[in-house]
């Protein structure tokens, strides 16, 4: 038994060509009597079929891909879209999510806005977002739901509200926690395009007074920043 997904189109060629970008094949294309397409990539096949009136910004159609590594894989699709787009196209429509180590999945958003989320198949294993078991304060709670929603939702905006809102308040903390937020808001500024307030929170996280090995183990979170820089 086979099941393979059909998604919406609003136009057809600009549809395919984007699949093709990420190393999809076309195997079955017509526009009469209806548009619609055919595509596969290594066992994973996704079906279009060509629908008026849609909006690509509210669309909230998805499937999931099983896959056997996700890591390599989004880098292998973010340096196709780079090269085709000038740069990683981390939001608006189309785009792709941010990926980090360990992270077990990310999502790809076509033209039509449709929503491929693609999963490691052993996805649950070892996956570095999920919530630590360890007492944490106020801001390091915050830190992980910010997390959730940035890499699980793909809500960045949600994710910025509430580390803004942890990172207003005076409570005592970690100094690698409060690294750790400044961290995570600033890679959230540049997904939005904001440097100004990017540069704000990188000078803040440069006074922090940290360990030689705190300021190595948040590497991973700054580069992260870095990249889309």
């Amino acid at each position: 038994m086979t099941t393979i997904p059909v998604l919406p189109c609003i136009d057809l060629d600009e549809t395919l060509a984007f699949y093709r970008l990420l190393g999809f094949v076309v195997t079955h294309q017509q526009t009469r009597p209806n548009v619609y397409a055919a595509l596969h990539r290594e066992g994973a096949h996704l079906h279009f079929a060509g629908v008026k009136g849609i909006d690509p910004k509210k669309a909230f159609s998805t499937c999931l891909m099983i896959v056997p590594e996700v890591e390599e894989l989004h880098a292998l699709f973010a340096d196709a879209l780079r090269g085709a787009y000038g740069k990683i196209p981390v939001a608006g429509v189309p785009r792709i999510s941010r990926m980090r180590k360990g992270q077990s999945r990310f999502t790809v958003v076509d033209p039509s806005g449709n929503s491929v989320i693609v999963i490691r198949r052993d996805g649950e294993a070892k996956d570095a977002t999920k919530p630590s078991s360890k007492p944490l304060s106020r801001l390091g709670r915050a830190l992980e739901q910010a997390i959730l929603l940035r890499d699980f939702k793909n809500d960045d905006v949600g994710a910025a509200k509430v580390l803004d809102v942890a990172l207003s308040k005076s409570e005592p903390c970690a100094p690698i926690e409060r690294a750790r937020a400044l961290a995570a808001r600033t890679e959230l500024a540049l997904a939005a395009g904001d440097r100004a307030l990017a540069r704000s929170l990188r000078n803040e996280l440069s006074r922090l007074e940290l360990t030689r090995a705190e300021r190595a183990a948040i590497s991973e979170e700054l580069s992260a920043a870095d990249r889309l820089e």
